[in-house]
């Protein structure tokens, strides 16, 4: 009988070190979270540029409309700012602020706000000093200055948590006159 269980056993064991069945199945659960994590993590970090890409085109858009006009009245920045609403699909746009602003820069090259409407945000006070690049101080001109931020909260939350203060703003000179006056009717 102790033959037979020397016997037994190596061959036991023999067989459980060359068996192969299940490998795969082991390895791929060795794997399986790196992968969802790699798959998220790109879901996760597209998302995110794709709603930067929108934070930059809202205020791209909404200086280059009001940059389009000698003189804008109330219906028409309203509908420069309805535009952000436009440009931020699929984004939710109350998460976003967007302001358009006119910036005159007198004879001393002092850049001070005009006038200014926001989305969703605050308008610059009118008569503040703005401070500018220098490359953009040209004594006695207007600059149109769009800005947006959005505030981007991942929808899975896996590899992101947490939420990203994304913002962009631009300079436009205006297209039709030396500057743009802001009416009220």
């Amino acid at each position: 009988m102790r033959r037979m269980i020397e016997k037994f056993i190596p061959n036991s064991v023999r067989r459980l070190a060359t068996d192969e069945r299940g490998v795969s199945a082991i390895e791929f659960a060795m794997l399986l979270p790196l992968m969802v994590t790699l798959y998220l993590g790109s879901v996760e970090v597209s998302q995110g540029i794709a709603a930067d890409r929108k934070v930059t085109m809202t205020a791209r858009a909404v200086a280059d409309l009001a940059s389009q006009v000698s003189t804008i009245n109330n219906a028409a920045m309203t509908n420069v700012l309805a535009a952000a609403s436009s440009v931020m699909t699929p984004y939710d746009v109350s998460k976003a602020k967007v302001t358009v602003s006119l910036i005159t820069i007198d004879g001393n090259s002092k850049a001070t706000i005009t006038w200014s409407d926001s989305l969703n945000g605050t308008a610059r006070t009118k008569g503040s000093t703005v401070t500018l690049p220098s490359a953009l101080l040209i004594a006695n001109s207007s600059l149109v200055w769009g800005e947006t931020s959005f505030t981007y909260t991942p929808v899975v939350g896996y590899v992101i948590s947490g939420s990203l203060n994304l913002k962009d703003q631009i300079y436009m000179r205006p297209r039709l006159s030396d500057t743009i006056s802001r009416t009220t009717s």
